[in-house]
């Protein structure tokens, strides 16, 4: 059984208060830009979380001021272009495997976004749950500028289902930025706080999620996730599937009793 005191990663911070941890990106003076090796930690943190219990949300943050300002460029970008088709490959499919394993891992995330949220930060973002942002910040899909297609870490496909399909061309064919007030009107943020607030804030909502029922958010998360590629009936037939185990569970028997006597239900997640 993994726990949260097992995870110890060298490329980002991790701490964790109660049953949330927050996972900083923590390179401030370069605003937060990943490398080879921090997009590798990642993937493995969020495939672990499957079987870390005691972990029941997890808030993404950056330090400085900033949240991500994508692929570092001395240590990723100039590597790549000395790359050939299977060292390219192999890292295209990494990056990617660190939002499957982000959109895989049963514990609901929120992103606390300030400042520069660019490239692959900005899809770090698109693959976490929630997102909460400040009004200065900016996010960027920049991978036209630098020669690329929009299409990255599932860029087509998480970003028209976020903010809709002609807001999602936009920014992937132009690469230009949206600020906090921008992201927020298209859907992106859940909400918009002041820089000082917002971490805060993500975490006060990733504790609320920690104390309903977490089984059941798993639950909802993964059907979230699968009917993307289901028709109506299918769709109905997995959420009555879902619903019905979720019956089985104490808390959904606590909720009741709760009810019954005029209380507040007290969910353990079992």
């Amino acid at each position: 059984m993994t726990t949260a005191a097992d995870f110890k990663p060298q490329h980002f911070k991790w701490e964790v208060q109660g049953k949330v941890a927050t996972i900083t990106l923590n390179r401030p003076e370069r605003k937060n830009p990943l490398t080879f090796e921090s997009y590798a930690e990642l993937r493995d943190t969020f495939r672990a979380l499957t079987y870390a219990d005691d972990v029941k949300t997890v808030v993404v943050t950056g330090a400085g001021g900033n949240f991500c300002s994508g692929g570092d460029v001395h240590e990723i970008i100039g590597p790549l272009t000395k790359m050939k088709m299977p060292g390219l490959l192999e890292f295209t499919r990494m990056t990617g495997d660190m939002v499957k394993a982000m959109r895989a891992c049963p514990q609901p995330i929120v992103a606390a976004i300030d400042g520069i949220c660019a490239g692959a930060g900005a899809m770090i973002a698109c693959g976490s749950d929630l997102r909460y942002g400040t009004a200065r910040s900016k996010v960027a899909f920049l991978f036209v500028r630098v020669g690329l297609a929009g299409a990255d870490m599932g860029a087509c496909t998480l970003l028209p289902r976020i903010i809709g399909q002609g807001r999602a061309a936009e920014l992937l064919y132009t690469g230009r930025s949206m600020d906090g007030i921008e992201a927020e009107r298209f859907g992106f943020y859940n909400a918009i706080h002041e820089p000082e607030e917002v971490l805060g804030a993500a975490q006060d909502m990733a504790r609320t999620l920690a104390d309903g029922p977490t089984f059941a958010h798993g639950m909802t998360k993964k059907l979230l996730h699968q009917e993307w590629n289901m028709g109506l009936d299918e769709a109905i037939e997995a959420e009555a599937e879902a619903q019905a185990i979720c019956m089985q569970t104490q808390d959904f028997h606590r909720a009741y009793h709760a009810f019954a006597n005029k209380q507040k239900p007290v969910f353990e997640g079992d």
